[in-house]
């Protein structure tokens, strides 16, 4: 088709072009002739370039099958939650590694009890983790959020429950440093309580078990914050039937701290216990049985009648004197007593010297020796006076 249309103005980008039917049309000044000016008549061919169209479409299809092939086919997959242990007060989680196809990753969160529970970090590399603080014996449930650029994706959820205080099959050791004896005790200990034994401190170790501190096993439980114990603590643990504190099992700690649970009580309480003593006393002349002996397993009762009364107790001046032995002397001890008077009132202290003026305290010394004690008495018939007052000598 050939066109012919007349120059009107002509600057440095644009030309105006005149049509016969006086139109204006705007065109390109770089697609004109150099020498063109204003009021040169020029002829335009226009014709549709067949071949060039069709190469344009199939590179647009092209275009749209990559980007169909690469970000269209398959999205993201959601994320698959497991439980890898369960403790008495802790659970840990794990999950295969996510795949967010060709999307972009924009975060994973954990969900507990339809809450939050927090964002895992590095998402890529984190496999895994660990909730403490847990109730004993409590269900909890569980579930991941993808989020990424081609959409939010949840995992399944998952119910766990903690253990009770007597499950043992949640503990998890890894032992260091000991004797091997010991160690190959400490196998047959944890699989008959149902725990498992692992060679490294993992995120599911709940103790680290040795001897000595030493080792970089060691310095894993140590640097991880899992509890280090003896291997009494497990051997507790089996003996009491249940999980226990490790305040008194850790290296160097008192033993006087562990403390004993009801199982070992019950253990003690069957225990043979020592017969009670039985002691066998001579019969009484009082208490005989009818063949006139006492019986060896009479137990006196309040009920009993009571046994005579023990002999009246003599004063010492009327006890009979004690026989003389050759190695001991007799002790003699001297008793003032004050006489009174009829009317209840002192008399006069005359006890050192009687009426004569001569001392009347001093006694026989022969009479000392034999074992008499000068006692004051009152003469009968005489008056309650101190003139009246003599000694005598009564025997021991």
């Amino acid at each position: 088709m050939l066109v012919s249309l007349t120059v009107g103005k002509v600057d440095a980008g644009v030309a105006v072009l005149l049509t016969e039917d006086k139109r204006l049309i705007e065109f390109p000044s770089i697609l004109l002739p150099p020498d063109i000016s204003s009021g040169s008549i020029v002829d335009i061919t226009v014709a549709r370039n067949l071949q060039s169209e069709a190469a344009a479409d199939s590179a647009f299809s092209n275009l749209q099958n990559t980007i169909f092939r690469t970000f269209g086919q398959r999205a993201p997959s959601p994320p698959v939650l497991r439980c890898r242990n369960a403790t008495q007060t802790s659970v840990v989680l794990e999950w295969d590694p996510v795949d967010i196809a060709t999307a972009s990753l924009r975060s994973l969160s954990l969900y507990r009890n339809g809450s939050k529970a927090g964002t895992i970090p590095r998402p890529t590399e984190t496999l895994s983790t660990k909730i403490s603080g847990l109730a004993v014996d409590t269900e909890y449930t569980f579930h991941l959020v993808l989020r990424t650029s081609a959409g939010t994706f949840n995992s399944e959820r998952l119910t766990v429950r903690t253990h009770k205080m007597t499950e043992l099959s949640g503990i998890t050791i890894t032992p260091g440093v000991m004797p091997a004896q010991l160690k190959e005790s400490l196998h047959k200990t944890a699989e008959k309580i149902g725990a498992k034994i692992v060679d490294q401190v993992r995120i599911d170790t709940t103790h680290f078990v040795c001897t000595e501190g030493r080792g970089q096993l060691w310095e894993r439980a140590v640097e991880t914050n899992v509890p280090v114990v003896v291997p009494d603590w497990l051997i507790g643990c089996e003996r009491e039937g249940r999980i226990v504190g490790v305040r008194g099992y850790y290296l160097n700690a008192d033993p006087r701290l562990r403390q004993v649970g009801p199982g070992v009580q019950q253990q003690q309480q069957k225990s043979p216990q020592p017969s009670p003593r039985t002691e066998v006393t001579p019969p009484t002349p009082d208490r005989t049985t009818a063949a006139g002996t006492a019986k060896e397993d009479d137990v006196e009762s309040e009920d009993d009648e009571e046994g005579p009364p023990p002999p009246p107790k003599t004063d010492e001046t009327d006890a009979p004197p004690e026989p003389k032995t050759a190695t001991e002397e007799p002790k003699a001890r001297v008793e003032d007593v004050k006489p009174s008077s009829s009317h209840g009132e002192e008399g006069p202290d005359n006890d050192d010297e009687d009426s004569n003026g001569t001392e009347t305290d001093d006694y026989d010394e022969k009479a000392s020796e034999a074992g008499h004690i000068p006692v004051r008495t009152k003469q009968q018939g005489g008056t309650d006076t101190p003139d009246n007052e003599k000694f005598d000598d009564v025997a021991l």
